[in-house]
């Protein structure tokens, strides 16, 4: 056999061996879907195939970063038990405080009545709150957002985090590194952190000359901002102006539109003990003091509003993929009505049914996405869905371009409110580290309300006769993204 017959059955061999093996690895602890969309793409691309699944087929972390994960949720565990529990007003349904144990024993975090919930669907006006929430800290801020930078509409922000600490108040800041990196103003930033005396850290940071490699798009994507245990923000919007510092984003007029929440009582806790979690896990410092300043708040007896509500932080450090199971769980419950907002809305099938079936059964369902795009896989994946969205008599509004919808949000009949930065994809769920504020009954309902008739308002409704006339060319590509979106 010549040298070229050798090396042709060798690789033929090799080839044979990746894929039998490629067979009993991939589908372990992986949804049948995604692991048929990494099968086939080692099979129908060789090479290529197995190099992705190396890079971006493995949700796991490092072993230290899970042993903190795991030692703190523990610890926030055994602290939550022995906490004196307030009764919950008699409006809370069955399906609610259903809801409300599932997400305690997923995620560790009671939900708790007594606290105040304010709105904020203006971008400017929010961080304005935030800056004015800082100009009033007398122990500590906490800011973690997935994208951080200090442009002409954030850095009263960052002056104020500078008069904190001129005041001797403790400053910590968290930002994702690849989220914030991507972003033209990312060295500025770098140098006036630096150059201050705020406590920064990159989360997830990769840097492989440090030993620092892992997953590239595991992301920690919340945004939360905490002061003193007595404030906290969070909701959608990351800490930039809304058009991103991008020059095409500027010429094109687009901006992101965002909702924010601003909370006090004890939820603030709640957003500390998260923000705790991940500060814990990336530097290994447990800031006990600045929990126990919150924990006063946690325990209180003096209430400062009427809302009764929830946090649940989601990701690969918490088991389950407890934010998908809490959303089917108050979807399949829902009697009268369901709007979702959604920049990214590429569900799993779980999701996909619990949303077409309960529009089957009689519910008036509703989904706010944006007519353009922004990011072009997940633009065409979600599109993939139209179809059968429609057929099942789910009414879909395009929020018009060039503006991109980025709020996260969904009300279930007059009960439930639920926001944050959790998408309703399969990322959201399964890879990305995510934080989400339930809210039972009352004001904050009614508000998101407010909130969803503005974006009808404006929107285009998409019906069925003009979707399935669109290009096949279109449809295709919508088809074929949608196997990406699977890719996990």
């Amino acid at each position: 056999m010549t040298v070229t017959g050798v090396m042709g059955t060798s690789i033929y061999i090799i080839d044979l061996l990746v894929k039998v093996v490629a067979l009993g690895v991939v589908p372990k602890n992986r949804r049948p879907g995604s692991a048929m969309a990494w099968l086939l793409a080692i099979f129908l691309i060789p090479g290529v195939g197995l190099i992705g699944y190396l890079l971006l087929g493995q949700t796991r972390l490092d072993r230290r970063r899970h042993e903190r994960q795991r030692a703190l949720n523990e610890e926030v565990t055994r602290y939550v038990a022995g906490l004196p529990r307030p009764p919950f007003p008699d409006s809370l349904s069955q399906v609610d405080a259903t809801t409300i144990e599932l997400n305690e024993r997923l995620g560790s975090l009671p939900a708790t009545p007594g606290n105040q919930v304010e709105l904020i669907a203006d971008y400017r006006g929010s961080i304005e709150a935030m800056t004015a929430a800082v100009d009033q800290a007398e122990h500590y801020v906490h800011v973690q957002f997935y994208i951080t930078a200090c442009d002409h509409m954030t850095e009263p922000f960052f002056d104020a985090l500078d008069r904190a600490t001129a005041r001797g108040v403790s400053v910590r800041l968290l930002l994702d590194h690849l989220g914030s990196r991507g972003i033209p103003v990312w060295r500025q930033l770098v140098k006036r952190l630096d150059a201050s005396a705020i406590d920064w850290h990159r989360l997830l940071p990769i840097d492989p000359l440090r030993g620092q490699i892992r997953r590239p798009d595991l992301r920690n994507h919340r945004k939360l901002l905490v002061v003193d245990g007595r404030v906290a923000f969070t909701g959608s919007q990351n800490l930039i102006e809304p058009g991103y510092d991008k020059p095409k984003n500027h010429r094109a007029g687009r901006e992101w539109v965002e909702l924010t929440a601003r909370i006090e009582g004890p939820l603030v806790s709640a957003l500390n003990v998260v923000f705790a979690s991940d500060w814990n896990t990336e530097t290994g410092e447990l800031l006990r003091s600045e929990l126990a300043v919150s924990s006063s708040v946690w325990v209180s007896s003096e209430p400062v509003g009427d809302v009764t509500g929830q946090i649940v932080p989601s990701g690969p450090g918490v088991d389950a993929e407890n934010n998908l199971r809490a959303f089917t769980s108050l979807i399949y419950a829902a009697k009268d009505r369901i709007s979702i907002t959604s920049p990214y809305f590429v569900p799993d099938e779980s999701l996909l049914y619990a949303v077409t079936t309960a529009a089957r059964r009689g519910v008036a369902v509703e989904l706010f996405v944006s007519e353009g795009k922004d990011q072009f896989m997940v633009y065409h994946a979600q599109r993939s869905y139209y179809e059968a969205l429609l057929e099942a008599g789910v009414r879909i509004y395009l929020y018009p371009k060039p503006a991109v919808l980025h709020s996260k949000h969904f009300s279930i009949d007059d009960e439930v409110a639920v926001l944050g930065s959790s998408n309703m994809d399969m990322r959201s769920f399964a890879l990305n580290y995510e934080v989400s504020l339930m809210l039972f009954d009352g004001d904050p309902v009614a508000q998101l309300r407010k909130v969803e008739d503005g974006y009808r308002a404006i929107s285009r409704e998409l019906l069925l006769e003009e979707w399935l006339a669109r290009p096949r060319v279109a449809a295709y590509v919508d088809n074929v993204l949608r196997l990406t979106a699977a890719l996990q």
